[in-house]
């Protein structure tokens, strides 16, 4: 296989390696100056200024080289940077402010933003980002999420599977393509770092020649980019142990727009204030082209509206759909959507309006942002009429991507299965897949001594240990992450590394945990059909499923009853119940299953390498609720890029411990031989000279 990367594109860029890692070995606080100043005709240091990459996409122009320095760190809301934030407006978009919805947390941010800096650029352009971790007591990674990353899989950013974390006071350089145009985001890929604020846009725009939907609007500004985020006053470590340990719901009280929301009242002279709502600026008569991003990270999925405005959907993760006229939107945790909006309406400012669900519809978790016509010449500060809560955040209407429905769905909705997608026909879509593979998943009611409190003495009265730890799992089956990166290590791993359905058949995983490395093997070139299957016993939530390397074909979608089984969806297609949209469907690389019922992917397995398919609530994935798909053999992926760091235990046996302290003996005995003769020499020598 020809692993030449971006064989077109400038001699320059060629040079570039695919992976710089900085090892930065006397502290945190070590200078890459050097290295700055050799790259400082490549790149603009300063992010606050308008980055070169981000511009009109002109038809064969050549690509350019996009650098970034991502910095991560530990940090706050509201600290002294914000200075007389909230009661002073301009005061909460100074440099290091970080408002948040008012209340004061810790958080971790890159660059001491919240989003984190936004990458823009045109399709084709190369990225390159320095991420410096600066915590001191935690690793990072970033995944792309929304690239494939086929001619560059050690940039995925998934620790242990694609790469080693990235250790405190250390850097990594991630270089690759942005190969696919549309609305996408990184974010951190450890622990709950993306809970806690590690996530920021990549918008990856194309020419005007081609774009499918370019008569639908007008513009297509960085200002009308929305990032969406359920939020918490605590961090999230804190929140993933309340969960584990004591019962805790993970129910986020609020949401954040652009890092923005109005939750903490302050008082100023007899007035309430609030930190001030996200703004979309429109002029009156054009159209204009707003890019969605659900960045969140629990079970809380988003419904949009915005008052007096029907929207236009034309796009889902970042791949092109026949337009829908709707009047709201739902977006699950990873999922992105493009719509247009024709500002036709009177001058006027205009509630858009956020509303939580499921886990967020239990502290009624909403949030607005402002919709303002240019010309009402009115104080940034001030509002549109009417009270906005939990109950009237929402707009009758049609509704795009509705939570638990499929192709039983009525007309009131438009679920992915009426979506069209605007791409041709491909291969992922012929008749009868190569390879298809069933994967069931639910909160298993399971014993975990890890997280229940055991019973030490019959007289003592455990009362939390009648309340068992509910885990997410895909074919009751944990992930346990292994101990090396998978791709780069991949020749110290052994044929037999994973676990599957197959090779657990002896274990009883219905009434105690089962954790291994999870994972299936996929021929390169293969049709792959994956048949997800929520069986919907334990609870009515939605798991947004994200597969890393690809996009997929949602060829089916339906919510059959409150609960089903694997074989009852099996018994349903052999009876031709199930109907698979092989002609126009939409493409995706994150999408959601309805509670007691089934989603039907497809795609083509082109990209050898391994790739996490995981679900995107944090607190899930951190319980294993994961698996590795290997597309390809070892020999078929790519050549490990040069200095890429290694990681694994070490625990050397017990007699080459004894050897080495017999060796240090040996060296202490010979050395303190060494220094009595020194003494010895040179005590005699200074008698000689006293004689003489």
């Amino acid at each position: 296989m020809n692993w030449k990367i971006w064989s077109t594109l400038d001699p320059l860029i060629i040079l570039i390696s695919a992976c710089y890692v900085l090892t930065q070995k006397d502290s945190c606080a070590q200078s890459v100056q050097s290295r700055k100043l050799n790259e400082a005709a490549l790149r603009n240091d300063d992010l606050s200024k308008i980055h070169p990459c981000k511009r009109m996409c002109e038809l064969n122009e050549p690509p350019m080289l996009c650098q970034y320095d991502f910095e991560v760190d530990w940090y706050r809301t509201l600290t002294p940077a914000c200075r007389n934030c909230p009661y002073n407006v301009k005061d909460c978009f100074l440099k290091d402010c970080v408002p948040g919805d008012g209340m004061k947390r810790a958080i971790v941010v890159v660059n001491k933003k919240l989003p984190g800096p936004s990458i823009e650029v045109c399709k084709n352009d190369i990225i390159m980002v320095d991420v410096k971790n600066n915590m001191y007591s935690e690793p990072t990674t970033i995944h792309w999420h929304g690239q494939p990353q086929k001619d560059s899989p050690y940039m995925d950013g998934v620790p242990y599977i694609t790469q080693c974390p990235i250790q405190p006071c250390n850097s990594f350089r991630y270089t690759f393509n942005a190969s696919q145009a549309g609305t996408h985001f990184w974010h951190s890929h450890i622990g709950m770092q993306r809970v806690d604020g590690v996530f920021g846009p990549l918008i990856v725009r194309v020419p005007k020649e081609d774009d499918f939907h370019r008569q639908l609007y007008d513009y297509d500004l960085p200002a009308h980019v929305m990032v969406v985020h359920e939020w918490d006053w605590i961090v999230g470590g804190d929140m993933l142990l309340e969960h584990l340990y004591a019962g805790g719901t993970a129910s986020p009280p609020s949401l954040l727009v652009n890092g923005l929301g109005r939750f903490k009242q302050f008082y100023k002279g007899g007035e309430t204030i609030s930190v001030p709502a996200a703004r979309f600026r429109v002029e009156k008569g054009y159209s204009y082209r707003f890019r969605l991003i659900n960045s969140g990270s629990l079970n809380c999925p988003i419904e949009m509206t915005i008052d007096n405005h029907m929207i236009t959907v034309i796009s889902s993760d970042g791949v092109d759909i026949k337009p829908i006229q709707a009047t709201s939107l739902i977006s699950y945790a990873g999922e992105r959507f493009d719509f247009v909006l024709h500002a036709t309406k009177p001058k006027d400012l205009y509630w858009i309006k956020f509303k939580g669900l499921i886990n967020c519809s239990d502290k009624k978790a909403f949030q607005v942002a402002v919709l303002e016509y240019n010309g009402l010449h009115v104080p940034s500060n001030s509002y549109p009429d009417g009270t906005i809560n939990y109950f009237n955040a929402h707009n009758e209407g049609i509704q795009v991507n509705p939570l638990n429905k499929g192709i039983e769905s009525d007309e009131s909705v438009v679920p992915l299965t009426r979506m069209q997608s605007a791409e041709g026909w491909d291969e992922s879509l012929r008749v009868i897949p190569d390879f298809q593979y069933y994967v069931s998943f639910d909160l298993n009611n399971i014993g975990n001594n890890e997280f229940e409190p055991q019973p030490f003495s019959k007289s003592v009265n455990v009362k939390s240990h009648k309340k068992r730890l509910f885990i997410p799992q895909f074919n009751r089956i944990s992930l346990s992450m292994p101990k090396v990166a998978l791709l780069p290590q991949r020749d110290e791993l052994t044929e037999d590394i994973f676990c599957n359905n197959e090779t657990m058949q002896e274990e009883d995983c219905r009434t105690v945990q089962c954790k291994c490395l999870h994972g299936i093997k996929i021929p390169l070139g293969a049709v792959v059909e994956i048949v997800f299957v929520d069986e919907g016993v334990s609870f009515d939530i939605n798991h947004p499923l994200h597969l890393h390397g690809y996009h997929f074909r949602v060829v089916a979608m339906e919510r059959v009853a409150k609960s089903i089984t694997v074989d009852e969806v099996k018994t349903k297609d052999a009876n031709g119940q199930i109907y698979r949209n092989l002609i126009d469907a939409p493409l995706k690389d994150t999408v959601t299953v309805p509670d007691g019922g089934y989603t039907i992917v497809r795609f083509h397995a082109t990209s050898p390498g391994y790739w996490m398919l995981h679900c995107h609530i944090e607190v899930h994935l951190a319980l294993g609720m994961a698996m590795i798909l290997q597309v390809g053999e070892k020999y078929e992926m790519a050549p490990v890029p040069k200095d890429l760091p290694k990681c694994g235990d070490y625990v050397p046996d017990i007699m080459s411990n004894f050897a080495l302290f017999e060796n240090s003996g040996k060296m202490n005995r010979h050395n303190s031989i060494l220094y009595v003769g020194m003494t010895l020499f040179l005590y005699l020598h200074y008698i000689i000279i006293l004689i003489r």
